[in-house]
Parts: structure tokens; C-alpha cells; sequence
């Protein structure tokens, strides 16, 4: 049975607004002008009993991805999951569904970036020497290998060959949203209804700048 789509609450943002907010913190950060918004203890008090974040956000641990600093802002404005290489897993949708469904956000941001070292943890565990991964970690990063398959054939490498990583980085991305959206029947309803959008991006992090690569949904802003 198909879920019932969440409705948003009076005055909730739409997908666009969210999205439009989330950039404008990005903006802001790039340009090294940081204002550190709702970080204060009269936020810290509104927020005792409850949350209305704008958005959800699911990316990789790397504690280079801090999201809250990466889009300038504050306390209870992001849900955020986080693992290494940001793998679907039932507990990442179980936690999205939560935002979604009970909190309502209108937006899911799905973050990559360049230098992932568990995008490299699967191009060198594709490497015909390499040398066996710890279980756990073999576990996490084995829905990586499909994208690393892929980027080796489209370039017409042999099997074996090392792809970039950038280029890995990217169909991984792709494939988490796409994976989010075929295994959540609630999320996939919420898109179909126009009141979430989903959006797979890419985090640079020489420039600190978050570039959009995929976004399903509506980010119309009427």
C-alpha cells in the first residue's frame, strides 16, 4: 500500500525555499562571511521541547562535511545522517523517513564530495592486488563497486584499471538517490505529491562550494 504523503505544516517552507535558504548559507560560507545564525542560547531554549528543521541532510562523515558550517546554519535548521561515503542503508531511510513523515521537512539533500576515502576504499579494493578490508568496512563500501564498474567500462578501461575518483564520486551519488527513492515508498510519494524534493550534490572542498547534481522533485518556486 502506498503512503499517505505527509502534509506541511502552516507556514512550512516549500522545496524551493529551503533549497533557496540552504544555498544562501553556502554563498556566504564560500565567501568567508559566516554569520552563524540561531547558534545562541534564546535559540538553544526555543528548541528544548521541539525541532522544525527546513531540511534533511544525509552525507559522509568525513569531518570535513560538517553541514551545519558548510551551509551557514544553526541550531535545529538540518537533520542530519551522516556515514562513510553516505551508503543507503535501513537505518539512513528509517531516519529520513522520520524527517519526512513526523517532521515534515519539505527537502533532502543527498552530499558528496571530492576526495571520499571511501569512494577510494573501492576503487583500491578493485584493484586486482589488493589486499582484503576489514569486514565491516568491505560491508559499507561494497554498494560503491557498482559505480566504480561502471566508470571503468564507460572509459573503455580494462577491468581492473583505476578510474577517477571524481567520476566514481559522482555515479555513487546518483545511485544513493536513486536507491533512496526505489527502496522509500514514502519519500517517492512525497516527491510524486510536490511537497519534497530530493537533491544529490556534490561538496568541493578546496572551494567549500556545494554543487548540485541530480534533483528529483519540483523546486518551482510558485
Amino acid at each position: 500500500m502506498t503512503p499517505v504523503s505527509p502534509t506541511p505544516a502552516p507556514g512550512a517552507l516549500t522545496p524551493a525555499q529551503a533549497w533557496r535558504e540552504m544555498e544562501r548559507g553556502n554563498e556566504r560560507f564560500v565567501a568567508g562571511e559566516p554569520q552563524h545564525p540561531r547558534q545562541d542560547v534564546e535559540r538553544r531554549e526555543q528548541l528544548a521541547t521541539a525541532q522544525n528543521p527546513h531540511a534533511a541532510l544525509f552525507g559522509c562523515s568525513d569531518s570535513r562535511l560538517a553541514a551545519e558550517i558548510i551551509f551557514d546554519n544553526g541550531l535545529g535548521d538540518l537533520f542530519v545522517i551522516r556515514n562513510a561515503g553516505q551508503v543507503i542503508s535501513d537505518s539512513v531511510i528509517g531516519s529520513i523517513e522520520y524527517a519526512v513523515a513526523v517532521l515534515n521537512v519539505p527537502l533532502i539533500v543527498v552530499l558528496g564530495h571530492d576526495e571520499c576515502g571511501a569512494v577510494k576504499a573501492a576503487i583500491d579494493s578493485a584493484q586486482p592486488d589488493a589486499a582484503p578490508l576489514p569486514p565491516h568496512i568491505a560491508q559499507l563500501i561494497a554498494p560503491i563497486a557498482p559505480a566504480v564498474q561502471r566508470v571503468i567500462a564507460a572509459g573503455g578501461r580494462a577491468s581492473g584499471a583505476r578510474p577517477d575518483s571524481s567520476e566514481v564520486g559522482r555515479e555513487h551519488l546518483r545511485d544513493t538517490v536513486g536507491e533512496l527513492l526505489e527502496r522509500s515508498e514514502l519519500v517517492s510519494a512525497a516527491v510524486a505529491a510536490g511537497t519534497l524534493a530530493v537533491i544529490g550534490a556534490n561538496y568541493r572542498l578546496s572551494e567549500g562550494r556545494v554543487v548540485p547534481d541530480v534533483v528529483i522533485g519540483s523546486l518551482a518556486t510558485s
